[in-house]
């Protein structure tokens, strides 16, 4: 009784707090009242039985079409029919939800990382003088964030970069008085992931997961990831499956010599431990030893090992989009910027 009147309030709350007037909130909240639900939840291991995976696994059977009965209040939105819906497919259908949630991770590739990494990663080139860049990019899902060179970016200033012809276009919202500076990227020679499950946007299965993470109420979002999954799907990047501590020097050696290895990680070093995560920086420095590397990172106050924090606190709320250069040994690390809402909101602090 215990253990599934924990399991409620977990679903209460995501529903009353992270989920708040959304679809998923009625979900949430009406999963959390039903003891029947409850229990076909805990026929999931422990750490499957979390909120954002149960919810994207019933929207995968949803978006598959074998969950008829749950897609049609779906498409309008109708929370208290998608809430009884949820329920008795969730009763109906407790081993295909289970097995969707057992082989997956909840992945949250969210399109506006593009609108923060393209004026970094620039920054990046100019600073070492780069006239080719690889983008090799941790922790990277499906791999969206290297096609950052293909999409247009516009910001609430009135600048914009990128391709403005790109079918994937992005906004953010420009904080403070200073500039972006308004550097095209150089040619990108080489695109590399690394993640310990790697998503393929030309496979149907993997591309309608990520799909069936975006919350069916969120139309504008689904359509942009959709835009990036097709751009995506032009020019494959090559991904490679492991820990990345162990395998970037792999991803690093992919990149022509000729070019500048440019590394991103955006909110994918939290979930490393600090022993990793500086094994990850040691891991750059041992590759810079012939030539120049850099890291753009959009993280956390205080989780990019070496990047300064500008005496924020930790949990303050916003990241710090960081910049270092490895180079025979030596080390140039900066904070370059502050960045908000999965970088909806972007204050550009480094110097022109």
């Amino acid at each position: 009784m215990g253990r599934a009147r924990s399991l409620a309030e977990v679903y209460r709350r995501f529903g009353e707090v992270d989920a708040a007037g959304t679809l998923y909130e009625r979900v949430a909240v009406a999963l959390s009242e039903s003891d029947e639900a409850l229990r076909a939840i805990e026929a999931a291991p422990a750490r499957k039985r979390h909120p954002p995976v149960i919810l994207a696994a019933l929207h995968d059977l949803a978006l598959d079409g074998r969950a008829p009965a749950l897609a049609a209040p779906y498409a309008p939105a109708d929370g208290d029919a998608a809430a009884g819906a949820a329920i008795a497919t969730l009763l109906g259908m407790t081993d295909a939800v289970v097995a969707v949630a057992v082989r997956r991770q909840p992945r949250t590739d969210e399109t506006c990382r593009g609108a923060v990494l393209y004026p970094a990663v620039a920054e990046a080139a100019h600073r070492v003088g780069a006239a080719a860049i690889g983008l090799i990019d941790v922790g990277c899902s499906a791999g969206l964030n290297l096609d950052v060179d293909r999409v247009g970016v516009t910001y609430s200033n009135g600048q914009s970069l990128g391709d403005p012809s790109s079918p994937v276009q992005l906004s953010a919202s420009v904080v403070g008085g200073r500039p972006l500076p308004m550097r095209t990227l150089p040619q990108v020679v080489a695109r590399v992931g690394v993640d310990l499950d790697p998503v393929d946007v030309t496979d149907r299965d993997d591309a309608r997961w990520l799909r069936a993470c975006v919350p069916p109420d969120q139309p504008d979002r689904a359509a942009r990831l959709d835009a990036e999954l097709a751009l995506a799907a032009t020019a494959p990047p090559l991904l490679l499956r492991g820990d990345v501590v162990e395998v970037l020097p792999d991803a690093l050696a992919r990149v022509p010599v000729d070019a500048l290895p440019v590394v991103t990680s955006t909110w994918a070093l939290s979930r490393l431990p600090l022993e990793s995560r500086l094994r990850f920086l040691h891991r750059r420095d041992a590759a810079a030893t012939d030539r120049a590397v850099a890291w753009v990172s959009v993280e956390g106050v205080g989780v990019a090992p070496s990047i300064p924090t500008f005496g924020d606190r930790r949990a303050s709320g916003h990241s710090i989009l960081g910049l270092a250069v490895f180079e025979q040994s030596t080390l140039r690390a900066e904070a370059i910027g502050r960045c908000w809402s999965r970088g909806r909101l972007l204050a550009w602090l480094a110097s022109s």
